[in-house]
């Protein structure tokens, strides 16, 4: 029945303000008042024998309610009985009848009065399937509720199960659980019996929720609180055990002893004894299953177990260590020169400190096994420290002792590991290091890697002085780029660049194919590979400029004759240069093929990779336009900038050249790189461009057989390029005969592979006009800029014939 058509009664009753509580029709309650206006209006009541309106305040602060501090719907109760308290308190119980609402207060003092409208009881709803699903619900729910809440009793829900009524089940509830006050008003206001269950089956599924939390927090503490209480149970029976045994105080006397004499025979500096003294002190005051005393007995354990006092006897003979090096590795011979001068000097000034080396180059050349192989020479111990991706500075320098989980750094911990104070520390990837909110661990090892500073080095988990002057650090990289400058300068480089042909051929027939026959069970008599099978593998099955995926490919040999050895019965393989396509499929790289005839616009130019050296065709072509000048081939911006330079000089000498002088207004001029997939970039190839731009706008051709590299300048000098070994390396692998490469870098000449300066003709020049007369012959019509252009213009050039 709705609001409207229920009949209401309006009378006046004496009124009392409930605060933070509210009371439903057909329910006892409990509860003290003492505020006087109140206790008049029940004093009224039960004097008179009229019912009593309990209504509920908004503001519980609130001392002299009036009607606009009270709700609007209240409840009409009858006063079942008054107990006087002490106080002047008094203690009252009362028993709602029915709903009703305040239309005013008709009186403040000396108690309140108001004029009620009496709202009549719900006549009772049509029980459809809804609604006795949610009654169903409901009474899940409130069974829930009474097996979590405190003091409540089963025969609560007994008292409910007798009833029927949507409505008197939300009030029975909603009278019996604990809900703020706001939320059970809302109940009280809701005068729909089926949507007054609906909100307090809410309310109650709220109410679950928070007991269920509750539940789960007093759990984890009490077991928390179990836990502990028995373990410390546990400890008392033990110490108590040991006690009767005789064995708890000896026990820990005898480790407090054993203690303080290793620290006194091993003979530390005067600083590290009276720490580790200390320690020991405090040890012997602490309880024995402390946490405390745990993390004193692990730093008395790391302190003692360094070599502070122990070293290795380092091998100082020149001869014995050359030996052990050429044994161990082919080539490297920089690095091998480096290591035999320090151990002469070592050998006249036995006093020298440790040095620090940077092995730089490409993967696979050998930087981390030539690291082992000086340590196996000096007779030095080894610990290999990878900084790859290392991002905290606290693995350089360790751990306070205080955290838990504590360590040293990576420093102590090698030479913790090495167990020798004048170890070989390799630290490997040093250029991989970051960087990021935890600190710059390459910042960190600017002490470890200063002679001046690393003899008093502080890890942070030590606290102690600890000295690595007599430490032999060796680094490696792949480049300098990524390392910050400081670290830089405290290091010795050492560059190790790619392997010749010749060297991976001796490394794979000395090294590489013993070492794979070993693994996979063969002997020499059974597989065979001739120099040509390498040579073969090596230019046709591997691009690298170390050894790494030679390695590989000689091990897919060893497992194609291990197949036949074992399936065919095959005594014997030999593998050719012929028969290799056999084991390892078909080749899969191809050197450049040099035209049969010469081209215009076509150059060979000369590139270095991280895999070694390339040839870097340039083609340029010349079509009608309006003077653009497009560059493709994925170039980087410096490359970009070199052709533009080209582009520059060729103008400043176009009437020299012989070119239409207006010929970058009529002409578009395309430089393209093949291989566009690949990214391309560096100055080096400037003369190559220069010299396809002046072919293809003069229609001469280029000489063939010829390379050239070298970065140019607007005014058409030649400057100095690197990489000149790999460079040097890619023109021979590809046929070329002539290299034209800048004067400024003849002194390099001396240092690339004999085989190369053998087979190859190298011309040294110093301006664009001397490279363009050696590829293509080109002679300028008339001298500038105080210059003298000779008829024969190999006369100026300077010429270096250094195979004879």
């Amino acid at each position: 029945m709705t609001e409207h058509e229920q009949e209401h009664m309006t009378t006046t009753l004496p009124a009392l303000a409930l605060r933070g509580m509210s009371i439903f029709p057909n329910m006892l309650l409990h509860f003290d008042v003492s505020r006087e206006i109140s206790i008049q209006a029940l004093d009224y009541s039960m004097t008179s024998g009229q019912p009593i309106f309990l209504v509920a305040q908004k503001d519980l602060s609130v001392e002299a309610p009036k009607a606009k501090d009270l709700c609007q719907i209240g409840t009409i109760c009858n006063v079942r009985q008054i107990l006087r308290l002490p106080g002047d308190n008094v203690r009252v119980m009362v028993e709602g009848v029915s709903r009703g609402r305040l239309r005013q207060l008709t009186q403040l003092t000396p108690y309140l009065a108001a004029e009620v409208e009496e709202i009549s009881p719900e006549e009772s709803v049509r029980r459809s399937a809804k609604t006795e699903a949610l009654i169903r619900q409901t009474y899940e729910l409130f069974e829930r509720y009474i097996e979590l809440a405190p003091k409540m009793t089963p025969d609560i829900l007994l008292n409910l199960l007798s009833s029927e009524d949507p409505g008197y089940i939300a009030d029975y509830i909603a009278q019996n659980i604990v809900m703020r006050a706001g939320d059970k008003q809302a109940i009280l206001e809701e005068l729909r019996p089926v949507r007054r269950l609906e909100r307090l089956y809410q309310q109650l599924r709220r109410e679950i929720e928070v007991l269920e939390l509750e539940l789960d927090l007093q759990n984890r503490v009490r077991d928390g609180l179990n836990r502990n209480q028995r373990d410390y149970y546990l400890r008392e029976q033990l110490k108590v055990l040991q006690q009767e045994l005789g064995e708890g105080e000896e026990s820990a006397q005898s480790e407090i002893a054993e203690y303080r004499q290793s620290i006194e025979k091993a003979k530390l500096p005067e600083e590290v004894t009276k720490k580790l003294l200390k320690e020991v002190s405090r040890l012997e005051k602490q309880s024995f299953g402390s946490a405390e005393a745990t993390v004193i007995r692990n730093y008395l354990d790391v302190c003692l177990e360094l070599p502070w006092n122990k070293k290795t006897k380092e091998r100082v003979d020149v001869a014995t260590a050359k030996k052990v090096l050429d044994s161990d590795h082919f080539g490297l011979d920089k690095v091998k020169e480096r290591i035999l001068e320090f151990l002469a000097v070592k050998q006249l000034a036995p006093e020298l400190r440790g040095q620090v080396l940077c092995l730089v180059g490409p993967p696979g050349v050998g930087k981390t096994s030539i690291a082992m192989s000086v340590a196996k020479a000096l007779n030095r111990k080894l610990a290999r420290i990878s900084l790859g991706g290392v991002h905290d500075e606290a693995d350089i320098r360790g751990h306070r002792k205080t955290y838990i989980g504590s360590m040293p750094g990576r420093i102590i911990a090698g030479v913790r590991q090495a167990g020798s104070s004048n170890p070989l520390l390799l630290l490997d990837e040093i250029d991989k290091l970051g960087t990021d909110h935890r600190g710059d661990p390459a910042s960190a090892l600017l002490e470890v890697l200063d002679g001046e500073q690393n003899s008093t080095f502080r890890d942070h988990f030590l606290e102690l002085p600890y000295d690595l002057s007599d430490v032999l650090f060796i680094t490696t990289a792949n480049t300098t780029d990524t390392i910050p400058r400081p670290l830089l300068d405290r290091m010795e480089m050492i560059d190790l660049s790619s392997y010749t042909d010749e060297e991976k051929l001796q490394i794979a027939k000395r090294h590489l194919l013993p070492k794979e026959l070993k693994r996979h069970g063969l002997k020499k008599s059974q597989l065979k590979l001739t120099d040509g099978a390498i040579r073969e593998t090596i230019t046709g099955y591997t691009k690298e400029s170390g050894v790494r995926v030679l390695e590989r490919r000689l091990a897919a040999v060893c497992r194609k004759a291990a197949m036949r050895v074992v399936s065919d019965n095959v005594k014997s393989i030999t593998i050719t240069g012929d028969n290799l396509k056999d084991f390892l499929g078909v080749r899969r790289y191809h050197p450049e093929r040099l035209p049969l005839t010469e081209q215009v616009g076509v150059v060979n130019g000369l590139a270095w990779t991280s895999v070694g050296g390339e040839l870097l065709e340039v083609e340029v072509n010349v079509v009608p336009g309006t003077g653009k000048l497009e560059l493709t081939g994925n170039l980087g911006d410096v490359m970009k900038e070199s052709a533009h330079a080209a582009f520059s000089y060729i103008r400043s000498r176009a009437d020299r050249l012989g070119i239409e002088g207006d010929f970058y207004q009529k002409k578009d001029i395309h430089v393209h790189f093949p291989e566009g997939a690949v990214p391309k970039d560096g100055p080096s190839a400037g003369i190559a461009i220069t010299t396809a731009m002046v072919s293809a706008l003069t229609n001469t051709p280029v000489r063939r057989e010829l390379a050239m590299t070298g970065e140019v300048t607007l005014r058409g000098r030649v400057l100095p390029i690197g990489g000149l070994k790999e460079k040097t390396m890619a023109a021979l692998r590809n046929g070329i005969r002539t290299v034209i490469l800048p004067a400024s870098n003849e002194k390099d000449l001396a240092e690339i592979d004999q085989t190369v300066r053998g087979a190859l003709h190298f011309i040294t020049v110093e301006q664009v006009d001397t490279v363009l007369a050696h590829a293509m012959g080109l002679e300028l019509t008339q001298a500038g800029e105080g210059q003298t252009v000779p008829a024969n213009p190999a006369v100026s050039a300077a010429a270096v014939p250094l195979q004879q």
